[in-house]
């Protein structure tokens, strides 16, 4: 079986097809996904699909892309994230790749995620692009590793991995491992240890060969297995069950 660790099935390309999202899962041994909030404003239909699938899990949280929404608060993230279904704080993080200026309101907010996530003892879903440094910094600052999380959909290089591990994070790879331009993330993916890793789609963005082009969906995730098990020389089935152990592991509050 595979998990698909972040997803945005409540999407409109992916909500108008739900019950075809669900058959795929299945027909390719995608056990449980895991709904990744962007912002509050959509947080409600994110909880309903989870309370409605037992197979999907939700979190909450505001991407650092979405200005000109409503900047959460400590409370709020912690009395949202107060719900069975709800296993992780984020997605969360900084981007310096699509916004410019001063950015230090993504810094705050990126801050009041992590301290979120140390109240609720919930884990966090940190996005970076083009902000490797300071994202590194402010989780160390805030001591994001007594809370835990994954880095997701990791682009980085190996020191970047392995600075997150060394703070108990885990490292989680989408469809773009499989890219032909994406020589060094697969050397990444060769050698950092299985014990810390995890795969997602993002769908319904970043389909893995061999369906560049099309809508992602979590049944696309075994795609991202097999590519890790042929760079590091073991079977997709070993990599789907280590990773899914890992998904259990991370997100304590989730259920088999």
């Amino acid at each position: 079986m595979f998990v698909d660790s972040h997803c945005h099935i409540n999407f409109p390309d992916l909500a108008s097809k739900l019950p075809e999202v669900f058959d795929l899962m299945a027909a390719n041994q995608v056990s449980h996904a895991l709904c990744i909030s962007v912002e509050l404003e959509k947080f409600p239909e994110i909880r309903a699909l989870a309370e409605a699938h037992p197979n999907v899990y939700a979190s909450v949280g505001v991407h650092p892309d979405h200005e000109g929404c409503t900047e959460p608060t400590v409370a709020e993230l912690v009395a949202l994230a107060d719900h069975p279904k709800v296993v992780a704080i984020g997605e969360t993080g900084l981007d310096y790749f699509r916004l410019g200026g001063d950015l230090e309101w993504q810094r705050e907010r990126f801050r009041t995620h992590i301290c979120a996530a140390r109240a609720c003892q919930k884990p966090l879903v940190i996005h970076t692009r083009a902000a490797a440094d300071d994202t590194l910094r402010i989780m160390r600052e805030e001591q994001a590793g007594k809370a835990g999380g994954v880095m997701h959909c990791f682009t980085e290089s190996l020191e970047v991995a392995e600075a997150a591990i060394e703070q108990g994070f885990y490292i989680s790879f989408s469809g773009i491992v499989t890219f032909k331009n994406a020589k060094a993330l697969r050397e990444v993916a060769a050698v950092i240890p299985l014990e810390r890793m995890l795969i997602e789609t993002d769908s319904p963005y970043l389909a893995p060969a061999p369906h560049r082009g099309q809508t992602n969906q979590p049944g696309y995730v075994k795609h991202v297995a097999e590519e890790i098990a042929r760079v590091r020389g073991i079977t997709a089935e070993a990599v789907g069950d280590i990773t899914t152990q890992n998904f259990f592991r991370l997100f304590k509050s989730a259920r088999h």
